[in-house]
C-alpha cells in the first residue's frame, strides 16, 4: 500500500531527502511539503520537473500551520522531520504535534540520506547557527588552494525563489548573484568567496550538482549550514562549537549529531566567552565523542572605519539565520559596536509591521537588527527600519554587501571577523590529516 506522508522542512533539507529518498519511491505519495523558519516563502509548488514522474502536477509547499488541515484531508500517516537549527525542546513540540495527531514521525539519518561523492569531501557543520563556521570555512578553502588544489565550495541550499531556475548554480561574481536574484541570506555565505575568487555551487538538486562540482575541482568542501549534516559523504569533518552558548551543544538538533559525527571540533570564540564555559563544553565533547580532537579558537573581530564607531550611537545589522532561528541574541556587528565603543541603538521601537512580527517571534533577540529580506517588499521594510533609526552609523555585522540592494541613508562600517587557533591542532594541521585520510580519493 501506498504511504501518504508530509515532509517538515525549511526549503533545503526537505527537498533534498525528497530527491534522494522518495522522487522515484512507489511505495510512498508525498502530499506536501510544511515549511517553517524562512518568512514568506510558503504557498509555491515542488514542479513536476524536478518532483518526477510520480508527481505530474507538482507537491504543494505550505507553511506548516496548515499541518493539521492536510492531515486531515489527505489521510497523511507519517511526517518527516527535514530541517534542522533546532532546540530539543523545540524538536518535542513538532514531534508530539505530530503524534497527538495519530502520525508517525520519524527522521532520516547520515546513512539514508549523504551522497557518495569520488572527490575528497571535507565538511564544516556547527552544533547551532552562529557559532562561527564559516570563518573556519573560510580558513580551510584558503589553505588548500595555496597548496595548490582546486577547490569547489559547497554550500547548503537556500533555494526561496524560481527552483526550476535553481537546480544547479554556480556563482563566480557577484554578477552571479544578481542573476540568479539572490537572496541577502544567500549573499551573506557566498560572498566572501567570490571576493577570493572561488566557485560556490549551490541549488535544489545536489545529485546533479555533484557530478559538476566533481568535474570541476579536485576537492570538495562542504559549507553547512543551518547546523545541518552534511548532504555529501564527508572524508573529514570539523564541528564548531560556540564558546558563549556552553551546553548548546549537546541540547541542540542535529548539532549534537555533528558533535557525535566529527573527526575535529573547533571551540570558537574563547576570547569572548565567560569563566568555566570552555571547560564545560570540553567536557561534553570528550562525553558525547571522546576521540574528537579539539581546538581552541579566538574570532578576531574587527571594523573598517572605527572612527565612525567610536562615541557614535550605532545600528547594528546582524545576519539574520544567527538570531533569528539560530537563538543567539546578537553576533560579530554587536562585539564590534562594543569593542570599537560605539553606543548601539535598539531598532524594535522603530520597526515596520514585518519586522515587528520577527521580534516578537524570536524574543532572545537583543538590540540588533536581523538582516531578513527574501522578497522585495521584506527588503524595503528593512530599509524603512534602517532609516527610521536615529543612529550616526550602521554597522553591517551580515558578511552581505547590502547596500547593492537597499538605499541607506546613514554611513556604513564592515566588520570583517577571522578564526584563530589559539590552543589544540591548527586549521592546517586538520587540513593535512584530511588529505592523509582521503588520500586514495585525490589525484
Amino acid at each position: 500500500m501506498v504511504k501518504k506522508i508530509v515532509i517538515l522542512g525549511a526549503a533545503g533539507r526537505d527537498f533534498h531527502n525528497f530527491n534522494v529518498v522518495f522522487r522515484n519511491n512507489p511505495e510512498y505519495r508525498v502530499v506536501a511539503f510544511l515549511q517553517t523558519q524562512i518568512p514568506g516563502i510558503a504557498g509555491r509548488r515542488y514542479p513536476p520537473a524536478l518532483a518526477g514522474e510520480l508527481y505530474p502536477d507538482g507537491i504543494p509547499i505550505l507553511s506548516m500551520e496548515y499541518l493539521e488541515e492536510v492531515v486531515k484531508a489527505y489521510n497523511v500517516e507519517e511526517a518527516f522531520l527535514s530541517y534542522s537549527d533546532l532546540t530539543y525542546e523545540e524538536l518535542g513540540r513538532v514531534l508530539s504535534r505530530v503524534v497527538g495527531l495519530g502520525l508517525d514521525f520519524k527522521i532520516m539519518g547520515p546513512k539514508e540520506t549523504m551522497i557518495e561523492s569520488s572527490r575528497p569531501v571535507i565538511a564544516v557543520t556547527g552544533v547551532k547557527t552562529g557559532a562561527g563556521k564559516s570563518s573556519v570555512s573560510r580558513e580551510i578553502a584558503g589553505i588548500l588552494v595555496n597548496k595548490g588544489f582546486r577547490v569547489g565550495v559547497v554550500r547548503h541550499p537556500m533555494p526561496y525563489g524560481n527552483l526550476e531556475e535553481m537546480v544547479v548554480q554556480k556563482f563566480k561574481t557577484f554578477e552571479d548573484l544578481d542573476k540568479y536574484k539572490a537572496t541577502i541570506e544567500e549573499r551573506e555565505e557566498y560572498e566572501h568567496y567570490i571576493r577570493m575568487g572561488l566557485p560556490v555551487y549551490a541549488g535544489v538538486d545536489y545529485g546533479k550538482l555533484l557530478r559538476i562540482v566533481e568535474k570541476e575541482n579536485n576537492i570538495i568542501l562542504w559549507d553547512g549550514g543551518n547546523n545541518d549534516w552534511p548532504f555529501y559523504r564527508p572524508d573529514y569533518m570539523i564541528t564548531v562549537a560556540d564558546a558563549l552558548r556552553p551546553g548548546i551543544e549537546v541540547k541542540s538538533f542535529p548539532g549534537e549529531v555533528n558533535l557525535k559525527l566529527a573527526d575535529a571540533v573547533i571551540i570558537n570564540k574563547v576570547d569572548q566567552a565567560k569563566p568555566g564555559a570552555v571547560d564545560t563544553i570540553k567536557k561534553n565533547i570528550v562525553e558525547v565523542n571522546p576521540k574528537a580532537k579539539i581546538s581552541l579558537a579566538e574570532s578576531e573581530v574587527a571594523v573598517d572605519k572605527p572612527e565612525l564607531v567610536e562615541g557614535k550611537r550605532v545600528l547594528v545589522i546582524e545576519d539574520s539565520p544567527t538570531v533569528t532561528h539560530g537563538g543567539a541574541p546578537y553576533a560579530a556587528g554587536y562585539v564590534a559596536a562594543k569593542k570599537y565603543g560605539g553606543e548601539p541603538v535598539d531598532p524594535r521601537p522603530y520597526a515596520t509591521e514585518f519586522f515587528k512580527k520577527i521580534y516578537s517571534e524570536y524574543p532572545h533577540m537583543g538590540p540588533v537588527l536581523p538582516s531578513t529580506g527574501y522578497t522585495k517588499e521584506q527588503l524595503k521594510e528593512l530599509e524603512e527600519t534602517i532609516n527610521r533609526v536615529p543612529a550616526d552609523t550602521v554597522i553591517l555585522g551580515t558578511p552581505s554587501d547590502i547596500t547593492r540592494l537597499i538605499k541607506i541613508n546613514k554611513p556604513i562600517v564592515r566588520v570583517s571577523f577571522r578564526v584563530k587557533i589559539v590552543e589544540g591542532p591548527s586549521i592546517e594541521e586538520l587540513i593535512d590529516e584530511f588529505l592523509e585520510k582521503a588520500k586514495a580519493k585525490i589525484e
